[in-house]
């Protein structure tokens, strides 16, 4: 049992320490394949299939406006983050105990590399867009992850509608 703790461990620094800063991350670009795969909250959405955006503005005061947003089930949507601030900011999408757990890992590793179509990246002054598939009703998170931000409050709930059938 200890020989796969101490694995784990040095899996663990191995991933931390071959990573780096959010600030040098590659994002999914126009050339970038997108993986789709399910998650509770929906699936990563096709740019062709947006028939809304939403503008999530972000700032300095670790909030984002708006804080609360309402789709249907069904509903492809460009979120749009817009970082008003001077510090990078990001979007991730989940469940609450999902991103609590993944701002504590953040925490512990904060220059950890990860990219997913349900999170954006963004620079003081620049804008990242999520292209997500609503296709589950519900009500679910997002949140900005940056170690400290997430903690200040910086999060946010979308509602996904029941189509009704």
């Amino acid at each position: 049992m200890k020989t796969i703790k101490f694995i784990a461990a040095c899996a663990l620094l191995a991933i931390a320490s071959a990573s780096f800063g959010h600030e040098n991350m590659a994002h999914h670009g126009a050339h970038a394949p997108v993986a789709r795969e399910q998650k509770d909250w929906g699936i990563a959405g096709d740019p062709a299939a947006v028939r809304r955006t939403i503008v999530l503005r972000m700032s300095d005061d670790m909030r984002f406006s708006p804080n609360q947003i309402e789709v249907q089930e069904g509903d492809t949507v460009r979120l749009r983050a817009d970082n008003r601030g001077r510090m990078l900011h990001e979007i991730v999408l989940g469940t609450r105990a999902e991103l609590a757990q993944h701002a504590q890992m953040m925490q512990k590793f904060p220059d950890m590399e990860h990219d997913e179509p349900s999170m954006v990246h963004v620079r003081a002054g620049r804008r990242g867009d999520i292209v997500w598939h609503f296709n589950r009703p519900g009500t679910f998170d997002f949140a900005c992850l940056i170690p400290g931000h997430f903690e200040a409050g910086m999060t946010g709930t979308i509602t996904v509608r029941p189509r009704n059938r």
